[in-house]
């Protein structure tokens, strides 16, 4: 490589030698300025100027002799083919790389990495050479030939043997005749012959030049016909009607073979300075005046056929013909040419080249960008390439070349490694802008290829792009394409892409294909999308069903017509299917909430009355469902289908309110769904009372005819949760209270249990608590009994002492007033409440008022004769002490009342059962162990009955007998509880 590069230096400074030559030989050098006019000493200056030329001349020989020794040293230095064998053979006997090689190894390095689609590796191997352009070659080494590239080399394994070149000695020096007077006069003559092979060298490089100049001028005519015709074949395919006849008048007005408009010609600053000879100046000559003559046809065909594109035409003329003010000097061409040699250009790489080119038509632009584009983008930082977005594009809508077009939106859609969602949506909206322009058979041909190259790409956001992309484009292309070749890449990214965001996004681009997609063929494959999207584990991709693809579905199926025929039937069957086999509807069920408007089923009323009642969640996404059909199709709607349906199957009528038979499906979920779902759609002051009016119909019935009232409590559990139906609600019950019917009374007393723990203790203390104390004294003892729960439980939530004084001494009426003294139901409902809200209501009113009466209860039961009786009390007294045994009990209330309790009730269970009596003994042995060692409510603040079991000789009888005990679950499940 040095060899070559030494020989190629000397040649260019022979040439350079050469042009010194011609100018000491010309009339017109610097030595014949007329200085002395502007000087009395013209004399002198001469003579000063000599000897600088002189002086000059002597460093341009040693530089020769420098180089010949260079030379000299290279052709030394060349390594037989045997000794290159030995140095592949063996690395350790190569020398240390000089810093020439080491540079053209790196240019070599990064062309491969660029060529081979490493533009990440490429960008980090030019930051980590950054003393190097490796966008030129000249940075290597001035004037040094490129080598091939790696795999070139590699290809040939060095076994190519440099070429031979042939080499002589030159010297260099002037003309002793243009110089004055006698000063060269004793020179050698070989300096003569020296001049005269220089002379040979010069001319035989200016005829190869010479003979590539002509070999370029055919070629760029041979590229600017093919490129004529490439563009008269794509106008006559994509030229509308009207474009025929502007064709027909452009070729009737351009006798004179005016060139297409894009002729891909360009303005070359190489071609501007003046040559030495005659040809290039022909050459040019030439150039210019066809130049001329195309712009003057082009100007008249503008104008005959676009008059308002005149304007235009003058400017192109203008810029074709620039004429510049020549010096009014007598200047040496040759001498001129030194001058401007010094303006440092570099046109002979790849950059100086398209920089030296100034594009003169629209196409001429594009095959530039085409060309650039591809270096420019490794080389910007990824966090501002989206800048490059709009020349990409721009580039990819007009240029002509296919293969660059696809070229140009492969780098857009690889532009980012994992472009961020504002990244994303700048390519989208570049896509968008594309397909607009460039119609759907481009945007297929084009666009969608580059969709599916990256629908496996490693990065989720690469995937993620694409399924966006699918979207966005769905608009945009072939209807054909759209439900075939699209839906079926988004099919499979739906069924097999792992990340969340990319199903989420897929569900979204599905929805915007079913806006579009018209064959009906497609129903099939859509149907199974949206439950397979509705299966999906992600919440967020089936929140997107939800929002996006199903409306977008039953739109589509609404124009098909086969939405009550096919999808409603369908989708309710399935959910007859899941209620057989007792799996939840709840996905089914958010599907018919979701998918409105819809046409109203009876269907629909008779899948709700098989619907679980105590399915709290059942029961509000029904009531949510019609709420929505509802409010959708209007108020008239409403009134004229949807109530009617449900009023003839609940059959409420005046006739059978006071019926003894009850109304089975007033027990089912059709009661709280029509009440909550139809009946609060629409608020105003008749809806209210309507819904006021069924709600006491309901209680009436349900309570006359000794019928569940698990849908009416269902129903007050579900408008109990909106703060606005509270007052409806309890004017609803104080009908109850003041209605004739003690069973009436009852139910309106066990419902304002339910409504307390949502109402506000204002409320409570207004409407509750006068209703409960009404009922209280109410003539019938079934009456009085039902109001206990709703005073227990506002004993549970309810803070103002004076509320809590009055239902206190309520209570206290109920156990200490001798009417109740035999009351076996009332002090069973007592014993009740009290396990239920003695854990978490008031200390002062667990420790004073429960836990004495419960001692005082166990007390009496120890009398009680009846052997029934006996046992129901103390069984519920055994779940009342179970439950409290878990909160803190102090020493003293221990002694005095827990304990005797326990005691007296493991006497009745000694009897009645044994089972219960383990239990209770352990208890007992606990809490004596306690109060022994003064440790109660001190060292844990409970008392764990679990721990009172483990090594107990009776652990296995009980465990043995606990599937007998009539106990319930949940209650036994609290004796095993410690409180935390």
């Amino acid at each position: 490589m040095c060899y070559y590069a030494s020989v190629h230096n000397t040649l260019q400074l022979l040439a350079s030698v050469q042009t010194d030559k011609e100018i000491f030989a010309s009339g017109n050098t610097l030595d014949s300025l007329d200085f002395a006019r502007y000087s009395d000493d013209g004399n002198r200056e001469s003579d000063e100027r000599v000897a600088v030329l002189e002086f000059e001349l002597r460093k341009a020989k040693e530089t020769i002799q420098a180089l010949r020794a260079n030379l000299t040293q290279a052709a030394e230095c060349e390594i037989p083919s045997q000794e290159r064998k030995n140095y592949k053979s063996s690395p350790e006997n190569q020398e240390p790389i000089r810093p020439l090689e080491k540079r053209a190894l790196n240019f070599l390095v990064n062309e491969y990495l660029l060529k081979n689609e490493y533009k990440l590796a490429s960008i980090t191997f030019s930051d980590e050479n950054d003393d190097q352009d490796f966008e030129l070659w000249d940075d290597v080494g001035l004037n040094i030939p490129k080598p091939p590239d790696l795999l070139q080399l590699y290809r040939n394994c060095g076994n190519i043997l440099p070429l031979h070149r042939d080499t002589v000695d030159v010297a260099v020096n002037v003309d002793p005749n243009d110089l004055p007077g006698d000063y060269f006069t004793q020179e050698p003559v070989q300096q003569t012959e020296a001049i005269q092979q220089q002379e040979e060298v010069v001319q035989e490089l200016e005829y190869q030049i010479g003979l590539l100049n002509s070999e370029k001028q055919s070629l760029a005519e041979q590229i600017k016909k093919l490129q004529s015709d490439i563009q008269a074949l794509q106008r006559n395919v994509s030229s509308e009607p009207t474009s025929a006849v502007k064709s027909t008048q452009s070729k009737e007005d351009t006798p004179c073979g005016k060139p297409p408009l894009d002729n891909g010609q360009y303005l070359d600053i190489r071609g501007v300075t003046e040559t030495d000879s005659s040809s290039d100046a022909n050459t040019t000559k030439t150039s210019n005046t066809t130049t001329t003559a195309t712009t003057d046809c082009t100007e008249r065909t503008t104008t005959a056929t676009q008059p308002h594109a005149k304007l235009k035409s003058q400017s192109q003329q203008g810029k074709s013909s620039v004429q510049f003010d020549q010096p009014n000097r007598k200047l040496s061409p040759a001498f001129h040419q030194a001058l401007l040699s010094f303006c440092r250009m570099s046109t002979d790489s790849r950059l100086g080249s398209e920089v030296s080119r100034i594009a003169d038509s629209e196409q001429s632009v594009m095959l530039m960008l085409g060309r650039c584009l591809p270096h420019i983008v490794p080389n910007v930082l990824l966090a501002k390439r989206e800048e490059l977005i709009p020349l990409i594009l721009c580039t990819a809508c007009l240029h002509p070349e296919p293969k660059e077009r696809d070229q140009l939106l492969h780098i857009l859609f690889n532009l980012i490694k994992r472009p961020d969602d504002e990244q994303r949506q700048m390519i989208l909206t570049g896509c968008v802008a594309f397909a607009r322009h460039v119609g759907p058979t481009r945007v297929e041909a084009e666009l969608l290829p580059q969709c599916w190259e990256q629908i496996n790409h490693k990065y989720p956001e690469r995937r993620l792009l694409v399924a966006e992309a699918c979207g966005a484009l769905a608009p945009y292309l072939p209807k054909e394409i759209r439900s075939s070749l699209v839906l079926s890449m988004l099919q499979q990214m739906l069924a097999e892409d792992k990340a969340d965001m990319v199903r989420e996004a897929v569900v979204k681009s599905l929805a915007i294909i079913m806006g579009y997609i018209d064959d009906p063929d497609k129903y099939s494959q859509g149907f199974e999308l949206m439950l397979l999207s509705l299966g999906d584990p992600s919440e967020r991709v089936v929140s997107a069903t939800h929002q996006v693809f199903i409306p977008a579905f039953a739109a589509w199926c609404t124009e098909l017509g086969n939405l009550q025929s096919q999808l409603i039937p369908s989708l309710l069957t399935r959910i007859e299917k899941l209620l057989k086999v007792k799996i939840s509807t709840y996905t089914h069920t958010n599907l018919l909430v979701k998918m409105l408007p819809l046409v109203y089923l009876p269907q629909l009323i008779e899948i709700v009355g098989r619907i679980n009642v105590t399915s709290s969640t059942c029961v509000h996404e029904f009531s949510r469902f019609f709420w929505r059909l509802c409010r959708t199709f209007g108020k008239i709607f409403t009134n004229t289908k949807v109530k009617p349906q449900f009023q003839e199957i609940l059959r409420l009528s005046e006739e059978n309110v006071d019926a003894s038979a009850g109304n089975g499906i007033l027990t089912k979920a059709t009661v709280p769904i029509y009440a909550t779902g139809v009946l609060t759609c629409y608020n105003q002051e008749e809806d209210r009372k309507l819904l006021v009016g069924f709600l006491e119909d309901v209680m009436t019935t349900l309570s006359l005819s000794h019928a569940p009232l698990d849908s009416l409590k269902a129903s007050f559990v579900e408008l109990g949760a909106n703060p606005a139906f509270h007052e409806l609600l309890l004017t609803v019950l104080w009908y109850g209270v003041v209605h004739t019917s003690a069973l009436v009374r009852c139910t309106a007393a066990r419902m304002f249990e339910l409504l307390v723990k949502g109402v506000n203790e204002t409320l409570v203390a207004q409407r509750v608590v006068p209703a409960l104390i009404t009922l209280s004294s109410d003539p019938e003892i079934s009456v009085r009994i039902s109001t206990i729960p709703a005073f227990g439980t506002i004993m549970e939530t309810v803070t103002q002492k004076e509320l809590l004084e009055r239902v206190k001494m309520q209570l206290a009426s109920f156990l200490e007033d001798p009417q109740y003294q035999d009351q076996h139901s009332l002090h069973m409902e007592i014993i009740k409440t009290f396990g239920r809200v003695g854990p978490n209501a008031e200390p002062r009113f667990r420790d004073e008022f429960v836990l004495p009466h419960l001692h005082k209860l166990a007390l009496c039961n120890n009398q009680q004769t009846v052997e029934s009786k006996r046992i129901d009390i103390a069984t519920q007294l055994f779940e009342a002490y179970s439950a409290l045994s878990c909160c803190f009990i102090s020493e003293e209330l221990m002694v005095n009342h827990f304990l005797p309790g326990l005691r007296c009730l493991r006497t009745d269970m000694e009897q009645l059962s044994p089972e219960h009596e383990v239990i209770l003994s352990s208890m007992i042995k606990e809490c004596e162990i306690k109060v022994e060692n003064k440790g109660i409510g001190e060292a844990q603040g409970s008392i764990s009955i679990a721990a009172s079991l483990v090594g107990e000789d009776a652990t296995t009888k009980f465990l043995s007998k606990m599937g007998q005990l009539t106990t319930s679950g949940a209650m036994l499940a609290n004796v095993f509880q410690r409180k935390k």
